[in-house]
């Protein structure tokens, strides 16, 4: 599985009080509750539950810049746009493939401009 490193990140330490707080914060949190016991002794492995491929892909992790080539970034675009990608299947592939196209597409106008 794929580890970040997260050395970089590390939040400052908790105060006593910000510890306290956050502790009752938990335990007032009917959605957080410890597991019990006999919870805890009633779980089981990831790779004993999940069908193979389910487990293989999140054992695998995800690719990292190396391995797939690609950069992540955050791009703003208007909501229809996102809207319509989305709605035909892998939108992030389909629209790297599209602005691939206007990529090569611009390159080829900017040799046709030059040349006249």
């Amino acid at each position: 599985m794929t580890t970040r490193d997260t050395t970089k990140r590390r939040a400052p330490p908790l105060s006593d009080t910000e510890e306290a707080l956050l502790q009752a914060s938990i335990a007032n949190n009917p959605d957080s509750a410890e597991l019990t016991d006999a919870e805890l002794a009633r779980l089981r492995p990831a790779r004993d539950v999940l069908p193979p491929a389910v487990y293989a892909a999140l054992a695998q992790g995800s690719p990292s810049q190396g391995e797939t080539g690609r950069v992540q970034l955050t791009l703003n675009v208007d909501p229809d746009v996102l809207a319509a990608y989305q709605a035909g299947g892998p939108w992030q592939a389909r629209m790297n493939e599209a602005l691939a196209e206007g990529l090569v597409r611009g390159r080829r106008r900017a040799k046709a401009g030059k040349r006249g």
